[in-house]
């Protein structure tokens, strides 16, 4: 038997829209885990806001990895050994800080285990916090207090006022970091070159897995890179058009078990 790898993308495609694996997911997932096939969680989410689901999935018992802030952190989750890792670089900290504070817009990071906010967290960083299950601090002095590695940082605004700061922030970040946004209201500032396709490609090397035998399957802008990187692309029912002329198949939505249709066709 061909070991493959299933590459999920987590919020609006593992989960549904209660952020629950339902049953029927949960049950084809681990079917294919003791067949011996490799899974990959792969989100903009740090590690820490992950281990929810992983543990679910039992990935420590059967082995599978973590692709966090969209891949600029690869975990092996059952020895915890880092795979790849690249920071952004710190020196750049004052300059969003000076963005966010000139456009209005909510600014923040993650330590390990706490999302770390440069101004009084506003909603979308609160819904953030919530998401991952960490408590949020406001920092003194954001570009002074944030002084260990850190792979994502994040700007939050209205969708409309996002898009425009999005182009803006590109070009302030030049080449020392990507932007783009992964929701209509995040904006993502991850490390140069650094995306979830990229590292899919370091992971599937370093685990032995050929390409045409990956299967990825998301619904964000985010999830673009690795569905192209695929054997096979597999874009959600509820995923952006994008994603979806991305995608080489399109399954059903993430509230109707549309990973349990993949698993069965491609698995």
């Amino acid at each position: 038997m061909k070991t493959k790898a299933l590459v999920l993308d987590i919020d609006g495609t593992l989960t549904n829209s209660k952020k629950e694996i339902t049953p029927a997911t949960k049950a084809a997932i681990q079917n294919i885990l003791e067949r011996g096939h490799k899974v990959v969680l792969a989100s903009g989410r740090p590690a820490y806001g992950m281990r929810r689901y992983a543990d679910e999935l039992e990935l420590k018992r059967y082995g599978g990895y973590l692709l966090s802030h969209n891949g600029a952190r690869v975990l092996d989750y059952r020895t915890g050994k880092v795979i790849f890792q690249k920071a952004l670089p710190l020196e750049l900290l004052p300059d969003l800080y000076d963005f966010a504070a000139e456009h209005g817009c909510g600014l923040a990071t993650h330590s390990e285990d706490t999302v770390i906010s440069a101004f009084s967290p506003d909603a979308y960083v609160a819904l953030e916090a919530r998401i991952n299950g960490m408590p949020v601090r406001e920092a003194e002095r954001f570009a002074d207090d944030v002084d260990f590695d850190i792979y994502k940082c994040f700007m939050t605004a209205d969708g409309e006022k996002a898009a425009v700061l999005e182009k803006k922030l590109q070009e302030i970040c030049g080449s020392r970091a990507s932007v783009y946004r992964s929701e209509a209201f995040f904006i993502e500032i991850v490390p140069k070159d650094v995306d979830k396709g990229d590292s899919l490609a370091r992971l599937t090397d370093n685990i032995g897995i050929n390409r045409e035998d990956v299967v990825c399957c998301g619904d964000g802008f985010n999830d673009i890179s690795m569905l192209r990187y695929a054997g096979v692309g597999v874009a959600m029912g509820n995923a952006q058009p994008p994603v979806k002329e991305a995608a080489d198949y399109v399954t059903a939505g993430n509230d109707e078990d549309g990973l349990v249709q993949v698993i069965r066709r491609f698995i």
